[in-house]
């Protein structure tokens, strides 16, 4: 038997949490490693849980949702991170995406729902549940790129200054490797195979214009 999914469940409404948690424990393909409260312990801890993919409610007291997302994901690039919220409207929706997460779940789907996100984005395939779907598709990107995190956005301006990945993780005050997850992520993202090609797709979209740093 594959080993099971860690998954880690962070709300700070208890019965949310602990009804997802006891939906969840009847898949013998899961584990849920914890459930917290609010998104400072998820970023402390995340290195300790150890979790493959974190149910993240969007807005909580102190670290939001959408600021946990980018700090788990800069300890952890490999974390798929759900967002649980209440709103459907499409600036949420997008806003969660480019920061990061996977998919987006609204707090009134069917419980089984929530497996089926978890399967897909252990699949490396980005889920939105029917209402988010609806509410985000109108809006969708025109060019049909996925869109970059703020994180990835400030590592592609450096490297599209000619900065190696030391120069880049010395000046965010990162590991290498974190450098190098998002610079292949951000080459995925953005279909590009080629530094030159990171520095001419942020010289055409702007990404260089005045920041006063060339």
């Amino acid at each position: 038997m594959s080993e099971r999914v860690r998954v880690l469940i962070v709300d700070d409404h208890p019965m949310v949490a602990e009804g997802i948690e006891a939906i969840l424990d009847t898949y013998d393909d899961l584990e849920v490693v914890g459930t917290l409260s609010n998104g400072r312990d998820a970023v402390n801890r995340v290195d300790e849980l150890c979790p493959d993919v974190v149910l993240l409610d969007l807005n909580m007291p102190g670290v939001t949702g959408l600021s946990a997302t980018e700090l788990i994901l800069e300890k952890r690039p490999e974390t798929r991170i759900l967002i649980l919220s209440m709103h459907d409207a499409a600036e949420y929706i997008s806003t969660a995406l480019s920061h990061g997460a996977m998919g987006y779940i609204l707090k009134d789907v069917p419980t089984e729902e929530i497996k089926t996100a978890i399967d897909k984005v252990m699949n490396g395939e980005q889920y939105l549940c029917t209402g988010a779907f609806s509410s985000l598709n109108p809006k969708k990107i025109s060019d049909g790129r996925e869109p970059l995190t703020s994180r990835e956005q400030t590592i592609l301006l450096e490297l599209a200054q000619g900065k190696s990945n030391r120069d880049v993780a010395d000046a965010l005050e990162i590991s290498v490797h974190t450098v190098e997850t998002h610079r292949k992520n951000i080459k995925r993202k953005l279909g590009i195979s080629s530094t030159a090609g990171l520095t001419r797709y942020a010289l055409e979209h702007g990404v260089l214009q005045g920041t006063g740093r060339l």
